[in-house]
């Protein structure tokens, strides 16, 4: 049987407080009561999107940017009220909102630097 598509995504963080509270401020995400203690589940749909402690060797300092090569888009409502928000607090913006064919478009790092695109057409 195939596989039927993403399913489940995680991030690996170096403090999962720290992590939680950008992702529910930022994002308005909500935390789900499913999930390990070592684990923080939002409620998103249709894809499950988690944070989790960081695995026995696992070193995110080691590395430029914690999942280069990997891109990872989440859908918003409002856009550009998260991206005034994140600058208005100095918080690391990657790419200006564009319009595009995605919507407004734009990307942020994360407190572990982990590259976020944010697009608002569905």
């Amino acid at each position: 049987m195939p596989a039927t598509g993403p399913d489940f995504i995680s991030l690996q963080v170096r403090d999962l407080d720290v992590s939680q509270a950008f992702y529910e401020r930022y994002l308005g995400l909500v935390r789900s009561s499913a999930g390990p203690a070592h684990a923080v589940v939002f409620e998103t749909k249709p894809i499950t999107f988690a944070l989790r402690d960081l695995l026995p060797g696992i070193d995110l300092d080691s590395v430029d940017r914690p999942g280069i090569g990997v891109a990872l888009w989440l859908h918003a409502t409002d856009v550009q009220g998260i991206h005034d928000a994140l600058v208005a607090d100095g918080r690391t913006i990657v790419s200006a909102p564009v319009d595009g064919p995605f919507g407004r478009t734009f990307t942020f790092a994360d407190p572990d630097g982990y590259q976020i695109t944010l697009h608002d057409r569905t």
